[in-house]
């Protein structure tokens, strides 16, 4: 799959500089990153229309149209698949191929706390005197 996602990659930035008449790609390159983005997200959206309707022939086209405008914006903002690759690699070393690391720093539970037992107070009146 690396290889496919290099091909494409590869393909869109060689065809960021065609004639946006003509081309997809650099119609989408001249229109800048927040199209490219909306794009994504819009394709991102279909995926899970698709899959949540069950249509899985639907939601293989809708992936491939996905990993078409993510390799736009990752050539618009100047990162290579094998940048993701490294990524993962080190994801996969810290918590396997398959988790997500968290947004934020994983918090510790903290101990609970110990209970404070208190004791009565008794009086020593009678047990105070003066020598």
């Amino acid at each position: 799959m690396s290889d496919s996602i290099e091909r494409l990659y590869q393909a869109v930035i060689a065809a960021k500089d065609l004639d946006p008449a003509t081309s997809r790609t650099a119609r989408l390159f001249q229109r800048g990153p927040a199209k490219m983005a909306k794009k994504l997200a819009e394709e991102a959206i279909e995926v899970v229309i698709d899959a949540v309707s069950g249509k899985s022939d639907a939601v293989i086209r809708e992936s491939a149209d996905l990993f078409y405008n993510l390799a736009v914006l990752w050539a618009s903002a100047g990162v290579k698949p094998e940048d993701v690759w490294r990524e993962m690699e080190r994801r996969e070393r810290l918590l396997g191929i398959a988790e997500k690391l968290p947004k934020s720093p994983v918090k510790v539970p903290k101990p609970a706390p110990v209970p404070v037992v208190r004791r009565r107070i008794v009086a020593l009146e009678n047990r105070l005197r003066k020598r």
